[in-house]
């Protein structure tokens, strides 16, 4: 009788443990959700900061350029200086920030030298 009594205790033991690790379980996805937003919120926070941050610098003292001479783009640079003796491509980060694949392809393009002036004229009858 008394291994009965043995038996029950341990399915027991066994039920308890399960209920646990289900709401552990649970409770584990939960926090990961919230994590997940609040992370999410950070990152869509910090470019809004950033692309605030984009179009302010030029007009800041540090600035190394004329500010009226800087032309703002967005994508897939932020910007372009036409200064007297030459043309600046200008990308602003902030932080840590670093180049997307697309303007490391723009910069390679440049520090190599492929890039041209073409003029295109239309006609209107």
């Amino acid at each position: 009788m008394w291994f009965f009594g043995v038996a029950m205790i341990e399915i027991f033991a066994i039920v308890v443990l399960c209920v646990v690790v289900v709401v552990l379980y649970l409770r584990l996805n939960y926090v990961e959700g919230k994590l997940s937003d609040t992370l999410s919120r950070k990152q869509s926070q910090s470019t809004r900061y950033g692309q605030i941050f984009e179009q302010m610098v030029p007009f800041s003292k540090d600035f190394p350029y004329d500010s009226k001479k800087f032309r703002f783009i967005g994508d897939p640079i932020d910007g372009v200086v036409f200064d007297d003796d030459k043309i600046v491509f200008c990308e602003i980060k902030m932080n840590k920030s670093v180049l997307s694949p697309r303007q490391k392809s723009i910069k390679k393009m440049v520090d190599d030298k492929r890039v041209y002036w073409k003029e295109i004229r239309g006609q209107i009858s």
